[in-house]
């Protein structure tokens, strides 16, 4: 069996995605325990517990994911889409402490700078951001502003040094690989999360830029997101794994006996409310108690990881160099049987 470096994998001669790859552990650990491990990590200026990142999608993130996870020491990012902006905006958000807000092209100046001077993250929430309109937007913010900016997404790293120069401070990686996202099958766009990663990451490293960089999809276990730091992932943002959650927008739903809450694409028909061009399907999820388990789950999930690949800190797990290329069987080998 051959092992793969990050730039074997690079390489390689077929789009991979989570699925694809495995974690190979070659030395022996130095870590006794995985409550030895370290998943602290500073991004963007804030230090957070856990390098997980909520997306600003309408079903995930409120006013009350977002304050939640702020305590648990993650970064939520408020969605554009419901009324919560405007309530931040309108009563200051009440004193409950939120860090990151997404904003849409359209979003006034004068509502942008409102969230700079609270010491808001600011996301420019766009589908694709190899556009000429994110790049105007983020150096209209940067010019005029003192604040952190994530642009999004992209699947290739071509365009990085165009960001960066733009002011965007970190990028979200990934088109098309989310649960509830038709964006590959109705536009023919984008590739798989492990290919997205090492190329944007190599793009960094080779022009030597300082854009973080934030895998965005695809991430279904805390194993994927073990996965998305060791390919060199600064933080990972997570939909699916969020949602159905006790603090995520939306009323909980009986049915057949099971709880369930809504979870939508942020370009479904649900969001858009029009018949325009839909990139997005909407679902059921069970429901799953408050998102603390969820974020504990994720958190030993990594450190067990990390405890695996002889890793105190997240940046010896981004050092990795021995990857697993799964064939179909060998991935199917590894999941429970029920």
């Amino acid at each position: 069996m051959k092992i793969y470096s990050k730039e074997a994998l690079n390489e390689f001669h077929q789009s991979l995605t989570y699925d694809d790859i495995s974690l190979i552990p070659t030395e022996i650990s130095r870590v006794k325990s995985r409550t030895e491990a370290s998943t602290s990590c500073s991004f963007l200026g804030l230090q957070l517990a856990l390098p997980v990142i909520s997306s600003p999608m309408e079903t995930v993130t409120g006013i009350e994911m977002a304050k939640s996870l702020t305590e648990l020491g993650c970064l939520g990012i408020l969605n554009r889409f419901d009324s919560s902006l405007k309530e931040i905006l309108r009563n200051n958000n009440n004193g409950k402490k939120i860090r990151g807000i997404s904003i849409a092209l359209t979003t006034p100046m004068s509502e942008v700078e409102k969230l700079a001077d609270a010491g808001y993250i600011i996301c420019i929430d766009t589908a694709n951001a190899n556009n000429n309109e994110v790049l105007h937007k983020t150096e209209e913010v940067k010019k005029k502003l003192n604040v952190k900016v994530i642009v999004g997404n992209i699947a290739h790293g071509k365009s990085l040094h165009q960001l960066e120069n733009a002011g965007a401070d970190a990028v979200r990686v990934g088109i098309g690989s989310g649960s509830v996202c038709t964006t590959s099958i109705q536009t023919g766009i984008g590739i798989g999360q492990v290919s997205s990663l090492l190329n944007v990451l190599f793009s960094r490293n080779e022009q030597k830029l300082n854009i973080k960089i934030i895998a965005d999809g695809g991430v279904k276990s805390p194993g994927d997101i073990a996965k998305a730091i060791a390919l060199g992932a600064d933080a990972v943002m997570l939909g699916r794994m969020l949602s159905g959650t006790k603090e995520t927008p939306g009323e909980i739903i009986k049915y057949n006996g099971q709880l369930w809450k809504k979870y939508r694409g942020s370009a479904s028909f649900g969001v858009k409310m029009k018949n325009e061009f839909i990139e997005g399907e909407e679902t059921m999820v069970a429901y799953k108690g408050t998102v603390k388990n969820v974020i504990d789950s994720i958190s030993d999930g990594l450190r067990s990881s990390m405890s695996y690949m002889n890793c105190f800190t997240l940046d010896e797990l981004r050092r990795t160099e021995t990857f697993a290329v799964l064939s179909n069987s060998s991935y199917l080998e590894r999941l429970p049987k029920i």
